[in-house]
């Protein structure tokens, strides 16, 4: 599933090139007909993401809210930016590249030589971002397989496929799924955030590990970012949220703020510090090299050696030191 600053990377591409835009607004695979036909012909004038939720507002007072859930994906085509972070101000764009990023051997992974960007080009940004070039002769390009949802400007193409919540909102609507939603670093910021999260937390009885998984209390942190910010703070994954002291609670969200936006920057869950330039190109082109303990079970572990275990709790995979989060 992806995680928070994927779904603010495709936020940004979404206001890169389809705010202010009037949209053409379809549903091919038909299940979403209605909701497209109230959209259809109108103006996109805002995009935001709130952790793992995307937000498209229109100028007829309606929104799109998308949650592309386990299996969900965002296919762009047209004149799109194939690395938005970099050609944008303030720039977020994009998804976990799982695969890695393509760096050139004396690029850094934020430069503008890190993605080509042909013209006109597909990018699809699900769990995985891959790019690859069309001709220009091919805009708009048949829609593919089940598409949900297609919005269609003057020069770009977005098609929704398999995702797990879609739905047309008012703005009371937005104000109520959003009010269900924890706090976001990238939307909330301020002590007034991170005051809210630590209260949450620390009048819980339920182990971090699920409280950290738990969007109503922190908005954006999926599986890996929630397996590498336990061993990041040595914590044991069990510890009832109550028992932990509120300095270590304050360190968990201003070190998820951090790796949120380096994964909004890079496109990549690179959790690991202190890596040299060249371990750093490494980490962003092989996943085996970009973490502490994620998917790293029975191999030792990179501080002292003791094998990583991996349980099941709550129904998702945890990966752990039993030495340095003892």
């Amino acid at each position: 599933m992806p995680e928070g600053h994927s779904v603010h990377r495709i936020a940004r591409q979404f206001s890169l090139h389809f705010v202010g835009h009037r949209v053409a607004a379809s549903s091919p695979q038909g299940r979403f007909a209605e909701g497209a036909k109230q959209l259809d012909g109108h103006t996109m004038i805002g995009s935001k993401a709130v952790g793992k939720q995307m937000f498209l507002e229109f100028d007829n007072h309606l929104w799109l809210r998308v949650h592309l859930g386990l299996y969900g994906a965002w296919d762009f085509a047209g004149d799109i930016t194939a690395d938005a972070t970099t050609a944008s101000a303030g720039g977020r764009m994009g998804q976990t590249n799982q695969r890695g990023t393509i760096t050139n051997q004396d690029a850094a992974e934020d430069s503008n030589a890190s993605i080509g960007a042909p013209r006109k080009t597909r990018l699809r940004m699900s769990e995985q971002e891959t790019l690859r070039p069309v001709e220009a002769s091919a805009f708009p390009p048949e829609p593919i397989g089940a598409v949900r949802v297609r919005l269609l400007t003057e020069a770009a193409v977005a098609d929704l496929r398999g995702p797990t919540a879609c739905e047309v909102l008012t703005p009371e609507q937005v104000e109520v799924a959003l009010a269900k939603l924890g706090p976001d670093p990238l939307v909330d910021k301020g002590t007034a955030a991170e005051d809210r999260f630590v209260r949450v937390v620390l009048k819980k009885p339920t182990p971090i590990a699920l409280l950290l998984m738990d969007q109503s209390v922190v908005s954006g942190i999926g599986n890996v970012y929630r397996a590498e910010m336990l061993f990041r703070a040595r914590l044991n994954p069990h510890t009832p949220g109550k028992e932990l002291s509120e300095e270590t609670v304050r360190a968990l969200w201003r070190d998820w703020a951090h790796l949120l936006a380096i994964g909004v920057k890079t496109g990549q869950m690179l959790t690991r510090d202190g890596l040299t330039p060249a371990g750093k190109r490494k980490a962003l082109s092989r996943r085996a090299d970009r973490h502490w303990v994620y998917h790293r079970e029975g191999l030792p572990c990179r501080v002292c050696g003791t094998n990583i275990v991996m349980e099941e709790l709550g129904g998702r995979k945890l990966y752990w030191c039993p030495m340095d989060q003892a």
